[in-house]
């Protein structure tokens, strides 16, 4: 399914690369965080991702998984960036990517970056730090920057002003999913909830995720002195995500949801998605899913769906989250 690839600097003939891989010899660094990227036929902007993270002062390890890209990802990775652990997938795992990469993470924490995404330079220190202060913080979230212009994420007014409330050593607005270009998480936290469902491939896969961890008794929180960095790639399939994104809500909400909520959800996309092919295949999709659904469904503890229903009035009036496209 997948096959590590470690190339050597003075394999690759290039000044290039060994001048990238010299980094690692010449700063010490944070033995608490690593970082993943999942990637899929966007050679150039990983290839700029990975230049950013290259001059993080945190230096940390850097785990690429690619799903089978076509473009030549792989072998101008191991040419540019040799200090790069690279897992080669022999099919698109999506989400599941990060999965396989984590199994190798040794530091005690990872950052999870898109990649067209980048971390910006003190920022990973800052979320081990936190984490080290709060032995029950699962998850911290970063603010999003969108390049060129250097505008705030709309979808980061929610995360600021999320409805959620917690205990008062929360160093941030209590979460009740998370953005997984954006957020460091604790390993074993990640572990132990099972990392992201093979099920639901990608598009909105951190909601699953989310309320696992949430039963188990973490907390997720949005920091907002952290900071990442999003210049979109052009290199998408917006209607496929769509698809993707309202079939995986749809199985999420009866996986997890007790009935009225989940039927209440229900209505009320069916209600409001686009009356088109895209939403039609969506529906069809995550109705087809049904049987597993119901075998593997498993309500949240209540305190848990008392989070999810504050949320539910902020997703009604987000901007950020309209199934489009």
């Amino acid at each position: 399914m997948w096959k590590d690839s470690t190339v050597a600097p003075e394999n690759t003939g290039s000044a290039e690369a060994a001048a990238s891989a010299g980094f690692a010899e010449t700063r010490d660094a944070d033995p608490r965080i690593s970082v993943v990227v999942i990637t899929h036929d966007r050679r150039e902007e990983l290839l700029r991702t990975l230049g950013r993270l290259a001059e993080l002062p945190e230096r940390p390890p850097v785990f690429v998984v690619d799903n089978a890209s076509s473009d030549g990802t792989v072998e101008t990775v191991a040419r540019v960036h040799p200090w790069v652990r690279l897992l080669r997938a022999e099919r698109n795992l999506g989400a599941v990517g990060r999965n396989v990469a984590v199994e190798r993470v040794t530091t005690p924490y990872v950052a999870f970056c898109d990649d067209d995404t980048w971390w910006e330079p003190g920022s990973l220190a800052r979320a081990a730090d936190l984490l080290d202060a709060h032995p029950r913080l699962a998850t911290v979230t970063a603010r999003i920057v969108v390049e060129p212009d250097g505008v705030e994420d709309p979808i980061v007014a929610e995360l600021r002003d999320s409805p959620l409330s917690g205990p008062d050593w929360l160093p941030g607005p209590a979460l009740g999913s998370f953005l997984a270009g954006a957020t460091v998480l604790r390993v074993d936290a990640f572990r132990a909830a099972g990392g992201f469902s093979p099920r639901l491939w990608l598009g909105g896969e951190e909601e699953l995720l989310a309320v696992d961890l949430a039963a188990r008794g973490w907390w997720l929180v949005y920091a907002e002195e952290l900071t990442v960095h999003h210049a979109p790639s052009a290199a998408r399939d917006a209607t496929r995500r769509r698809e993707d994104g309202l079939r995986n809500t749809l199985w999420f909400t009866w996986l997890r949801r007790p009935l009225p909520a989940a039927l209440r959800r229900t209505a009320f996309l069916a209600r409001t998605v686009p009356r088109d092919a895209a939403s039609a295949r969506a529906f069809g999709r995550a109705l087809a899913g049904l049987p597993w659904v119901l075998r593997e469904r498993r309500v949240v503890p209540e305190e848990v769906e008392d989070g999810l229903r504050l949320l539910e009035d902020a997703q009604r009036r987000s901007t950020a989250r309209r199934y489009v496209g």
